[in-house]
């Protein structure tokens, strides 16, 4: 089967992201949230960054319109869904959120079309068996920023068919990305490594080993990593971080996945990161 119709469910940062990455290799997009002001504000932020591109010399004015005119806003999800090939969900990361949504879909969009989420670290299985399609279910986890970063993990559920996958997996590639198959597991790979760091890094916070700056200092220039791990938490958000710590300690019983409590406390404080204007570091 060819992609050639693609539904993207949820125009915040991941969903706008894997929209505009989608238009620009050709394909066509709906991209839907439950208002205007929401789909338009996800449209404003893929035609900002079409117009970096723009700026630097890596697309023509042409090229910015045709592919800007590959996108559609809907509000409307079962019209958004009717005629696609692939519907990618972005929405919170919730697994009954997701449930619920994954229902709606089987039940609106085309019996040959495939349902994928984009989900960081929930079950792809669970999700598959809210609905009566769950070998056409499968995990794109893309990475933020979408435009720019190569990997997207492709996660098989328990029913995923070898056709879906081989299909996904041509599809990433066909979006400039490199897929790595991962089997369905709590936090997949990306976020099994990378979130119990962050809490580890928490920890040494709230026992008092160091700053957030001196611990972002020390795996910067004794690591190489291009930012520290409390640096990225306040990127990712840190009610982000919290539910896949959450997600990983249920999901395997195991008391090294357990959240640390400052991060308990700072999401609670509405203290969430750079969309709140304070996290581990304040935002002017």
């Amino acid at each position: 089967m060819e992609i050639q119709r693609v539904s993207v469910i949820g125009a915040g940062q991941m969903g706008s992201g894997i929209a505009q990455v989608a238009a620009q290799s050709g394909l066509h997009v709906t991209l839907v949230d439950v208002d205007e002001a929401r789909v338009n504000k996800g449209l404003q932020s893929i035609e900002k960054n079409l117009g970096r591109q723009l700026e630097k010399g890596r697309l023509t004015e042409e090229q910015k319109e045709e592919i800007l005119g590959r996108l559609h806003p809907l509000t409307d999800l079962a019209v958004a869904v009717a005629e696609v090939d692939l519907v990618i969900e972005a929405v919170v990361e919730n697994k009954q959120v997701k449930a619920d949504l994954f229902r709606q879909l089987d039940q609106h969009a085309p019996v040959h079309a495939i349902l994928a989420t984009n989900t960081s670290s929930l079950p792809i299985t669970e999700i598959a068996a809210a609905t009566k399609r769950p070998e056409k279910v499968i995990g794109m986890h893309f990475m933020n920023p979408v435009p720019v970063m190569k990997l997207v993990e492709v996660i098989r559920g328990l029913a995923t068919s070898e056709e879906t996958f081989r299909v996904v997996d041509r599809l990433a590639r066909h979006m400039g990305k490199t897929p790595v198959e991962v089997q369905d597991f709590p936090g997949f790979v990306s976020n099994r490594v990378l979130m119990p760091m962050i809490n580890e890094a928490i920890y040494a916070v709230y026992e008092g080993v160091a700053t957030p700056e001196a611990i972002d200092e020390v795996m910067k220039l004794g690591m190489n990593h291009p930012m520290g791990p409390l640096t990225l938490a306040d990127f990712i958000g840190l009610d982000t971080c919290l539910y896949i710590m959450e997600t990983l300690y249920e999901g395997f019983g195991d008391s090294k996945y357990r959240p640390c409590p400052l991060l308990k406390k700072y999401v609670a404080a509405c203290w969430l990161g750079r969309k709140t204007g304070r996290g581990f570091y304040v935002y002017e």
